[in-house]
């Protein structure tokens, strides 16, 4: 009963958070969704993502990364867009970048919320009798399984495009856990209600979907522009468009999307102004200094100056905007390969 009392109040007090969804599952591994991750990264899924393969043993489960794990909790912040992620893609000369990526970093924003929240986890099991409670928290950059784990403890399921669906807040969720010594009773799965659409799969630009539910991270504009270090293979570059960090397309069509709701978004995650669609040329033109400076507190800083203007590049190649061809022909003798190779291929391009 005192668990329960508790857990109550835990989901009162994320939500006080900013959590707009929050359930409960157990710590223990689930053998199908460890059998899952390893006929993916056995299939070769994961491209260059090699961390993904090295610790997959603390991916198995939550006792695998942490053996005191006894529950988790499984969070999740709306960053619900107003604005049609897909409307720039009829103004090639302006970049689209993902809208996850258009306001600060979520890293930030979640994983200040899940401490507060473990910190008042921790302070309520105590005064409650229930003893010392250790916790851990996680959002993004561990070896946790958010998805599968958020769609055991209620927050949703995985569509067929990979991600999280909530009925509440369709595909735009950012999720965390806390891993807890304490047991909590858990909350139910969430039913798969996909059903037989097929929405995502179509609208994916590069084909990177073998069949549903299974992403191949080689072929995904969000690996491509975003983890991929070496230069896009040509087969994918025309595939690009205008994106030029991370995707939004098979998440925007989610029919479900028609329930999320803005007001429930985290004042954090609203677009920066410059950032929902910048100019190519005005990003072409960007020196170290000045991408640090233009990106700081963003998660798009993170990649660094070269493979951001090597992706700038890739549009300005499909942007047919002759405008371009000479801050792109200044690029071709950039000292990163990459980038030089890039631009020579966008000049092309801006020359057929």
């Amino acid at each position: 009963m005192q668990t329960q009392s508790l857990k109550h109040d835990l989901a009162q007090e994320a939500r006080r958070l900013g959590f707009v969804a929050c359930g409960v599952t157990a710590g223990t591994e689930d053998p199908s969704r460890a059998a899952r991750l390893e006929q993916w990264l056995g299939e070769g899924m994961h491209g260059a993502m090699e961390w993904m393969e090295t610790r997959a043993h603390h991916r198995r489960s939550p006792e695998g990364l942490w053996p005191k794990a006894r529950s988790v909790i499984a969070l999740g912040m709306s960053y619900a867009p107003a604005h049609d992620p897909l409307a720039l893609e009829a103004e090639p000369s302006r970049a689209r970048i993902s809208v996850y990526a258009q306001g600060r970093d979520y890293h930030d924003t979640v994983k200040k919320a899940l401490k507060a929240l473990a910190r008042w986890l921790v302070d309520e099991a105590k005064a409650r009798g229930l003893g010392t409670v250790g916790v851990k928290v996680f959002v993004d950059t561990a070896p946790v399984m958010e998805k599968p784990l958020g769609q055991a403890a209620g927050l949703g399921w995985q569509g067929k495009h990979s991600n999280l669906v909530s009925r509440q807040h369709g595909s735009w969720l950012f999720l965390g856990a806390i891993y807890t010594t304490l047991e909590l009773s858990p909350d139910g799965a969430e039913d798969d209600r996909c059903g037989s659409c097929t929405a995502c799969q179509a609208a994916c630009p590069t084909d990177a979907f073998p069949r549903p539910y299974v992403v191949d991270a080689r072929r995904c504009i969000s690996y491509l522009t975003i983890e991929l270090k070496e230069a896009v293979p040509v087969e994918f570059r025309k595939a690009l468009g205008n994106r030029i960090y991370g995707c939004d397309d098979c998440l925007a069509v989610c029919p479900w999307n028609k329930f999320a709701d803005t007001a429930h978004r985290m004042q954090a995650f609203l677009p920066r102004a410059e950032l929902v669609a910048p100019r190519l040329a005005d990003l072409l033109a960007l020196d170290d200094a000045g991408f640090r400076a233009l990106f700081s507190g963003s998660p798009i800083k993170r990649i660094g100056r070269a493979r951001f203007v090597r992706n700038c590049l890739y549009a300005a190649g499909n942007s047919g905007d002759a405008a371009l061809r000479a801050p792109v022909a200044a690029l071709t003798a950039d000292p990163d390969p990459v980038v030089a190779d890039a631009a020579r291929w966008a000049l092309a391009e801006l020359s057929v």
